[in-house]
């Protein structure tokens, strides 16, 4: 059986693009990394593929005129590769509605709070100032509005009382390196199927779930 043929996009260290690295390196691993892009040339993920054998392209936002062009143009380089499936791993632009569309139920995103609670920026910090007692991470196909779309896997941490932003960040983070190989499996195997604000996986209700006691 072909291995799904995916491209991550990324914009720095590339934790989660090494777990997926990592994850794709196992023999009976439904999918493949074929192409990394980057709009920053000194994302050390670069590094990370480079070091597996992975294509890589940099692709510099500043250098397009508008962000349409650039999407454009990252669109254009998928498709030469023939990616199958999208992947962004850190990737701090955000795509525009049409590159959305065109990629629609093929492109999918991990996000670090449990979704919908904290879209955006500094979740950690914002989980310990609202006292919420579990936090985490979310993988989910992406639509316009951003950190939204149908929801594939959530792992999620307790919140200690002494937890610092970087002491949940560290924790939720060994749990992001579990969830984001995990959806991509249960995508390359057909498991997943989109429904209009959800996903089924093995014809049940979804989201897949991850629950560390630690």
């Amino acid at each position: 059986m072909a291995r799904l043929r995916i491209a991550a996009l990324i914009s720095g260290r590339g934790s989660n693009l090494q777990a997926v690295i990592d994850a794709c390196a196992v023999p009976d691993f439904p999918a493949e990394i074929v192409l990394v892009v980057s709009n920053r040339a000194d994302a050390q993920g670069l590094e990370r593929a480079t070091r597996a054998g992975i294509p890589t392209r940099v692709m510099p936002h500043r250098e397009f005129a508008t962000r349409d062009a650039f999407d454009a143009a990252v669109d254009r380089v998928l498709r030469e590769a023939r990616v199958e499936l999208v992947c962004l791993a850190g990737f701090m632009r955000v795509l525009g509605s049409a590159f959305v569309t065109a990629w629609r139920d093929r492109l999918i995103n991990i996000h670090p709070s449990l979704l919908p609670q904290f879209p955006g920026l500094d979740t950690h910090a914002r989980a310990i100032a609202a006292a919420v007692k579990r936090h985490g991470c979310t993988v989910h196909f992406v639509r316009n509005e951003v950190d939204s779309g149908p929801i594939i896997v959530v792992g999620s941490v307790p919140v200690m009382p002494t937890d610092t932003a970087d002491t949940l960040a560290a924790r939720v983070l060994a749990v992001e390196h579990r969830a984001y190989p995990l959806a991509l499996r249960l995508i390359a195997e057909g498991r997943v199927h989109v429904l209009a604000d959800g996903v089924e996986i093995d014809g049940r209700p979804g989201p897949l779930r991850l629950d560390a006691t630690a």
